[in-house]
């Protein structure tokens, strides 16, 4: 009968997996490897001599390892990569938008991915995350999320519209934005839900056909750039759609129909920047946490002189100044054009994908008339936007420091990384 094997105890588990620690300098390896290069030694006796590894100076005698280098497990992005991280997660948490773990870590492997085409991978894993937070701790800190801004509630605190408005006027102010509106930018989604046939749904009925979304972009003069139009799914059949719809939009699909982070790259990248003016700096406002920027728009924004700044989450009805008015008004034009003219609450428009563009192109033609030029400009005074003036937000829609509870982030579980820095430092 076979003698069953004893299991092996915690404290023997403990030792062999216990890392050794490294007994020997690098002025003792340089020394040894000196020895061994004039021939004065061979490797094991400069090994002896000076107390270091065989192995690890054979390693750099053959030329395996090169003399200097850290021991361990090799970095997976270079040093100057992780400081554009970092600068980057600076960048964002000055701006409004602070990074979670998961976005770093995937921009963490868009940048290794960048660097290795070839290999297959997936994305970085947790090791790697705790070895970046060990090297950045002076410059970065972990806080967890704030439940009220992971969509907790409908509501925002006033803290955050107050945080906003400091932002936006020290980006102003910084760059003597104050008397410039055709260099302050807005962008915002526009849905449309089609029907199969033309019917009148209440708003909480959730079926329809196809879903479709606009990102829309003004500046507070009223000048727009050439809409995104997105599909759900796939593009319609045929090119018709592009030929029919306003002139110079660009056209992306999504499982969804909503601008996802690689659409919104694709729009910034091919579209906003071809179409803005060329008066620089930019400041593009927008909703980055319903489609969160990528590492690319960031640098490509920074290249270009392209300041960016998050709303606040849950005060686009407030703070948004296309959907206080604008969208509204095309919704109403597309409606009428269809035939509906009772439809502007209606969530379910009675039109295929391929005659979408047409019709919308009609409706869009308002942007060009005085009175939507009219509703972009009041739209940003009335949000504050531009001229900037604190945005006295309905006390309804607002929650004051006392009505949080203090333990509802905690219990979200999100972290956002920030910098530490001066919480008044210019962005």
């Amino acid at each position: 009968m076979k003698q069953q094997e004893q299991m092996p105890s915690r404290n023997h588990l403990e030792k062999v997996g216990r890392k050794k620690k490294k007994k020997w300098t690098e002025e003792a390896m340089e020394r040894a490897l000196i020895e061994v290069k004039s021939r004065r030694c061979t490797v094991r006796q400069a090994a002896k001599q000076f107390g270091v590894p065989k192995s690890s100076l054979g390693d750099r005698v053959s030329g395996r390892v090169t003399p200097g280098s850290r021991s361990g497990p090799a970095q997976l992005i270079t040093s100057s990569d992780e400081e554009l991280l970092v600068e980057f997660s600076l960048y964002m948490s000055k701006h409004g938008f602070p990074l979670t773990k998961q976005q770093l870590v995937s921009f963490a492997s868009s940048i290794y991915k960048r660097q290795h085409r070839r290999v297959a991978f997936s994305n970085l894993g947790q090791t790697w995350w705790l070895n970046f937070r060990k090297r950045q701790e002076k410059n970065i800190s972990i806080q967890l999320a704030d439940g009220i801004i992971r969509g907790r509630t409908v509501h925002v605190r006033k803290e955050t519209v107050d945080h906003f408005f400091h932002l936006l006027e020290t980006v102003v102010e910084a760059h003597a934005l104050g008397d410039k509106p055709r260099q302050m930018w807005t962008c915002s989604e526009m849905d449309f839900h089609l029907a199969r046939k033309r019917v009148l749904l209440h708003k909480s009925t959730p079926t329809s056909r196809d879903y479709i979304s606009v990102l829309a972009c003004f500046n507070a003069a009223g000048k727009d750039i050439p809409p995104f139009i997105v599909f759900s799914k796939a593009y319609p059949g045929g090119v018709c759609y592009k030929t029919q719809g306003p002139p110079h939009a660009l056209y992306g699909w999504s499982d969804s129909g909503c601008v996802t982070s690689d659409l919104f790259k694709k729009w910034f990248l091919r579209h906003f920047l071809a179409y803005a003016p060329k008066e620089r700096p930019l400041l593009l406002i927008f909703d980055g946490h319903k489609s969160p920027v990528n590492l690319e728009v960031v640098e490509a924004a920074r290249k270009e002189d392209v300041l960016l700044l998050c709303l606040p989450p849950h005060c686009l009805h407030n703070l948004q100044p296309l959907d206080t008015g604008l969208c509204s008004l095309v919704k109403q034009r597309f409606s009428a054009l269809l035939g509906d003219s009772n439809a502007a609450n209606a969530t379910l428009f009675a039109v295929t994908k391929k005659d979408f563009t047409g019709v919308f192109k009609e409706a869009y033609r308002v942007v060009e008339e005085d009175e939507g030029v009219k509703i972009v400009k009041e739209s940003f005074k009335k949000c504050g936007i531009y001229p900037v003036s604190h945005f006295a937000a309905n006390e309804a829609c607002l929650l004051s420091p006392h009505s949080v509870d203090p333990t509802e982030g905690a219990a979200s579980g999100q972290h956002v990384v920030r910098g530490l820095h001066a919480p008044g430092s210019s962005p």
